[in-house]
């Protein structure tokens, strides 16, 4: 059920967005029912979505708003299985490959000082190759309101947790060959790179943000911090291979 806190217009957004991925139909920004104006606003539209979709795995993207803001959003659906990923097509979906981190340390929200990269290093535990799946409800996407696309989960519509890497694929500046392939055609073929040359960038200013749930961050959560390939779209359905360096390999399937 949804909670009464939620306002009306923020109810019916998150029931118009939940349908539209349900139905795999998009439509232009203009044609929303409600047009969140303020971040706060957005993350109210995003949780109700969330509890509509069953969301309930500690499992995390991380962005940042165009006004410099960190940002979050649930994945959903999230596997640690690629043999069991069932992950639909559609139009316009496209694929980022990520490193994900695992937190085997709690970061409550700290009101007298900041974290410090190392203190972030030193609560991760393991890291994982993954492919996140991205598609919004939203035409536009983000590119006209990011407030709408924060509200519609930063567009995730599924993620897939691939094999463990070693701890060295979070340093700055690393560099990885990168290789994808879909139905063994060759989609990708160039270094991996973060678009801030440091994988751990946006999971920093994140765990800083005073404003930000002191839920999320637990141990136990996994956070994935931001695409090695940009947005590849994939324009049919079938196989896709992901390599990263010269061993690590993950394999699923979107139907």
């Amino acid at each position: 059920m949804i909670p009464t806190l939620a306002t009306p217009d923020q109810i019916a957004l998150a029931y118009q967005l939940h349908s539209l991925r349900l139905e795999g139909r998009q439509i232009p920004t203009g044609e929303l029912v409600s047009m969140p104006l303020a971040l706060e606003d957005a993350k109210e539209v995003q949780r109700q979505l969330s509890k509509l979709e069953g969301a309930d795995v500690p499992a995390w993207k991380v962005a940042k708003s165009p006004d410099g803001e960190p940002a979050i959003a649930p994945l959903h659906p999230y596997f640690d299985n690629p043999s069991g990923a069932v992950i639909a097509w559609r139009r316009n979906i496209k694929l980022e490959i990520e490193v994900a981190v695992e937190l085997c340390q709690d970061l409550p929200v700290r009101a007298d000082r900041s974290y410090e990269r190392a203190h972030i290093e030193a609560a991760i535990s393991n890291v994982y190759l993954g492919a996140e799946l991205v598609w919004s409800g939203i035409l536009e996407g983000g590119s006209i309101s990011f407030q709408a696309f924060l509200a519609d989960r930063l567009g995730n519509i599924g993620y897939v947790r691939g094999p463990a890497l070693n701890l060295s694929v979070l340093q700055p500046g690393s560099s990885f060959p990168l290789k994808i392939w879909l139905n063994k055609q060759v989609v990708f073929d160039a270094a991996a790179e973060h678009p801030t040359k440091d994988p751990l960038t946006w999971l920093c200013e994140y765990a800083n943000n005073r404003s930000r749930p002191d839920e999320v961050l637990r141990a136990g959560s996994i956070v994935t911090t931001g695409s090695l390939c940009g947005a590849l779209e994939i324009t049919n359905p079938g196989d896709l291979s992901v390599q990263l360096g010269e061993n690590d390999v993950l394999d699923f399937a979107l139907s």
